[in-house]
């Protein structure tokens, strides 16, 4: 077994299930050496079974969890520049400066330096034209967070009128020596965001409703370690329940 053979055999990543319920539709990624970056192919294959069909674009497939319950509003992430930290952030004449300036940790995650920008997330009108708002407006933190989040990091309520997203809000030093991501809780109506979990110092993400509308997630004790426990924590009538607690 080499490097190159397991390479050939592709990243599987499960994209999810059909609009129709029939298929499950994946996605195989392959790198490439030569060219330094990664190729991706989608398939679906029968939920009972059968021969995996390649398909060139997955969204007429699936259902866009990121549309709100009443179909009004859409739901996405970007970088948001928040602080100066090339040269050129502080000397803008200096445009050919490859200087970068850090006074703390958490000037780089693991290959990606720090550039004073945050993963911020936004919602919109659901059309081509509407004005997206930044819910985490001017705030130096990450969600999705920072190196693994990913889209599952933000979602609607069931009846699209809050959105939960996970985020560790510290910055610099403290940032670096901590692992206490929280789940907030950002109301449409009022503008105002509410700490779910606040009560826990560890990890808490991967938010998810169900089919009742009680939410679940998971969560890790204790501050500092990454690969803690994982729990499954249930929230029913603003009481936190432990379904795994030993």
């Amino acid at each position: 077994m080499t490097a190159e053979s397991l390479w050939q055999l592709g990243r599987v990543s499960a994209l999810g299930i059909s609009k129709d319920g029939k298929s499950v539709v994946y996605r195989v990624t392959i790198p490439s050496v030569e060219e330094n970056n990664f190729s991706s192919k989608f398939y679906t294959v029968p939920v009972n079974g059968g021969n995996a069909t390649e398909i060139e674009d997955t969204e007429a497939l699936l259902h866009n969890s990121k549309v709100s319950p009443d179909g009004k509003y859409l739901l996405f992430h970007e970088a948001v520049k928040l602080q100066n930290v090339h040269g050129k952030d502080y000397y803008p004449a200096m445009e050919n400066s490859n200087v970068q300036i850090y006074d703390a940790l958490d000037y780089r995650h693991w290959d990606t330096y720090n550039e004073g920008k945050f993963n911020h997330v936004f919602y919109k009108e659901n059309n081509e034209n509407s004005t997206a708002i930044d819910i985490m407006q001017d705030q130096p933190y990450h969600s999705p967070t920072k190196p693994f989040g990913g889209a599952d990091d933000y979602i609607w309520n069931p009846d699209g009128t809050k959105i939960l997203y996970v985020s560790k809000k510290s910055v610099g030093t403290e940032y670096a020596n901590n692992t206490n991501t929280d789940i907030y809780e950002y109301d449409l109506a009022t503008k105002l965001t509410d700490n779910l979990t606040k009560d826990n110092p560890g990890y808490d993400n991967h938010p998810e409703y169900s089919s009742t509308g009680v939410l679940a997630w998971l969560q890790m004790k204790r501050d500092g370690y990454e690969a803690d426990k994982n729990d499954i924590v249930i929230s029913v009538n603003g009481v936190h329940k432990n379904l795994t607690y030993t």
